[in-house]
């Protein structure tokens, strides 16, 4: 018997930027970044996107925000309300922190009541790597 699976099915769910729905075409700024990130997580989303990822600089709207987060990078509801600055109304924050367990590791019940607080709404949460954790907070739509 073989351990090998085939690759029919390995685009869909199985890369880290399609867990986060990433698609092509879509600015996404990255904060937060540091020497433990996760750099397959972070070429991933760059294969995806088919550019670099944008840094707190870019001075333009973004369709997502990828903010990696530790348990000591200080108060989570600041460091939110900082990732709204360029976001597009409607547009997704996703929260990468370590898993439980891990170093730096980020308690969901904080994450739960910093969203709202920083005005976001807490959807989904899904593994993308083998150390990092990510939450997607939705910004509210905005009204023309």
């Amino acid at each position: 018997m073989s351990g090998t699976a085939g690759d029919g099915s390995t685009q869909t769910a199985s890369t880290p930027a399609a867990r986060l729905s990433i698609a092509p075409g879509m600015v996404v700024q990255e904060l937060g970044w540091d020497e433990d990130t996760d750099d397959e997580v972070r070429l991933s989303i760059e294969d995806a996107i088919d550019a670099d990822m944008v840094d707190g600089d870019y001075g333009n709207v973004v369709d997502a925000v990828v903010l990696w987060w530790r348990a000591d990078d200080g108060d989570l509801v600041d460091g939110l309300v900082d990732a709204l600055t360029d976001l597009v109304g409607g547009g997704a924050i996703w929260l990468l922190t370590p898993k439980i367990g891990r170093p730096g590791a980020v308690e969901a019940a904080d994450i739960a009541e910093a969203a709202p607080i920083a005005g976001l709404s807490q959807t989904t949460t899904t593994a993308v790597s083998k150390d990092w954790t990510a939450t997607r907070l939705m910004a509210p739509k905005t009204i023309a």
